[in-house]
């Protein structure tokens, strides 16, 4: 049983940006001090493209050997590849190239050009986690949407109760692209330390429900994922204004 969540408070969602990438600079770096290569979950959305940027920026400074870090994703727009809602595309123009990660340890989901379809890709992406995987992740961060989505698992979502899969097809998103690939409850929480990156007050409510005693993971995914170690949620002042 895992600790209960621990909640960081920051004034801006700029503060916010650059305590995270800190913080994951030092995670990772012990890891290696501890000769353990860190497999990393990223996520997509404002606030992760903050703290991608700011981990680019921080790298300079940085003993961690990027080199040796190997990244998922815990979902993933089932589009085009060089479509501007891919979340790997930006986290490939944000950070990744500029601090040295090798291109063969990062695992992005399939995309149109990939698979056939979003079912398909889903399939393949469960046999690469399979096959390349470590068996947890060191850290996994997770956006939330205001409706408490995390990764593409979305409220009273059939994919909610999938417990046999590693990676499921999301059709019929209610947020647009329609299609994505998303890591499962199991997938995900198979975290030594896991991450909520949430930014603005229109999240608000979304973390005050996750946070509280008894939410049901239907009605909010976000109370569906620990860390086995640890989970840290970390806010911005608005993002917190209803703890």
């Amino acid at each position: 049983m895992s600790a209960a969540p621990r909640v960081e408070v920051h004034e801006s969602a700029e503060g916010l940006a650059t305590a995270i990438a800190g913080e994951l600079l030092t995670r990772l770096s012990d890891a290696q001090a501890a000769s353990h290569q860190p497999h990393i979950g990223l996520t997509g959305g404002t606030i992760a493209d903050a703290v991608h940027r700011e981990l680019a920026r921080l790298s300079a400074t940085s003993e961690l050997d990027w080199s040796d870090v190997v990244v998922w994703w815990g979902d993933e727009r089932f589009v085009a590849p060089d479509s501007p809602d891919r979340n790997a595309l930006q986290a490939r123009t944000a950070f990744l190239a500029a601090v040295g990660v090798d291109p063969a340890k990062v695992h992005e989901m399939p995309s149109t050009a990939d698979a056939e379809d979003v079912a398909a890709g889903a399939v393949a992406y469960a046999d690469t986690l399979r096959t390349h995987g470590s068996g947890e992740f060191e850290v996994l961060m997770l956006g939330v949407g205001p409706d408490g989505h995390i990764a593409s698992l979305f409220p009273g979502f059939p994919q909610l109760d999938v417990d046999d899969e590693i990676a499921v097809p999301v059709t019929g998103s209610p947020k647009p692209p329609p299609e994505r690939i998303s890591l499962t409850f199991p997938a995900l929480n198979r975290s030594r330390s896991v991450w909520f990156l949430v930014s603005g007050s229109e999240k608000a409510q979304a973390v005050a429900r996750a946070l509280a005693d008894g939410t049901d993971l239907h009605d909010c995914p976000a109370a569906g994922v620990t860390g086995s170690e640890e989970t840290i949620w970390f806010l911005d002042r608005d993002a917190a204004s209803q703890l």
